[in-house]
This record gives structure tokens, sequence and C-alpha cells, in this order.
């Protein structure tokens, strides 16, 4: 998705957080089991190696993570989750061109949820993969 933000599409959102529009990706709530972050990489995202930064990649991961959720209680997606802790691999080059982290919940009660995600390149590549444990923030926290 470019980083200009064009017209609004049902369940994408674009710009909401600084991070989001720094980095320029895209979350998509549009399927109501996975939180996914999309991610058109350019040479502003690449390291001295010229893939995908690490850091970059662990904070898709970690936003569709949340995003996935916070589908679980709210339907836009926007119900704030933290990440309580959160481990990463990193199994392959992360190529320029279109990248996708996609959430999926695990296990988890009332409190916390385990969630994963990969990482794809558009070719298919498995780039990287992630476990971790969310919490919901209360909303009274918020204010």
């Amino acid at each position: 998705m470019p980083s200009q933000q064009p017209e609004q599409e049902a369940g994408l959102i674009y710009g909401e957080t600084g991070t989001q529009r720094l980095l320029g990706y895209v979350v998509d709530v549009r399927d109501r089991l996975h939180g996914r972050c999309i991610l058109d990489v350019t040479e502003h995202h690449l390291n001295r190696h010229g893939v995908l930064h690490g850091g970059i990649a662990a904070t898709l991961l970690d936003n569709a993570c949340g995003t996935t959720g916070s589908l679980t209680v709210d339907s836009t997606g926007k119900a704030p989750f933290l990440t309580v802790s959160m481990n990463t691999q990193f199994l392959g080059a992360g190529l320029p061109g279109r990248m996708t982290a996609t959430g999926t919940v695990t296990g988890g009660g009332r409190r916390l949820l385990f969630i994963s995600a990969e990482l794809r390149h558009e070719d298919g590549t498995l780039v990287a993969t992630a476990t971790g444990v969310f919490k919901r923030v209360p909303t009274e926290k918020l204010t």
C-alpha cells in the first residue's frame, strides 16, 4: 500500500498511529479472526545488508498480534492490547515488495491471550514468525 493514503476502504486502517504513519503500513481487520499488517517494503525499510530491518519485521508481527487480540473483543480491531512478551524468529530474507504479517490466537483465557504471527513476502517466502502473550487494556486505564 503506498505511503500516500488512498481513499479509505472498509476494514483497512491507515495512519492511526505515529509508527504506522512513519513506516507506512496498513492494518487490515477485514478477517475477523486474523489481524494483518501490510507493508510495501522499499529501500527506506532495509538494513545495511539490503533486506528488511529486523526491528520493522518485529513491529509488523507485534501489531498483527495486537490487532488479532483486539478483534476478539472489538470488530473494528481498535480495542487496545499490550504486549506482555514476544519472541521473534527470523527465517528468511525480507526483500523489497509487499510483506504481510498475520496473527492467530492460539490460546488464553479472560485476561491473557497467546497469539502467534507469520510475516510473509508476496512471493510466499516466510520471513519471520513470532509468538507472544497479550493483555487487553481496560478502557478506564486509558483516561
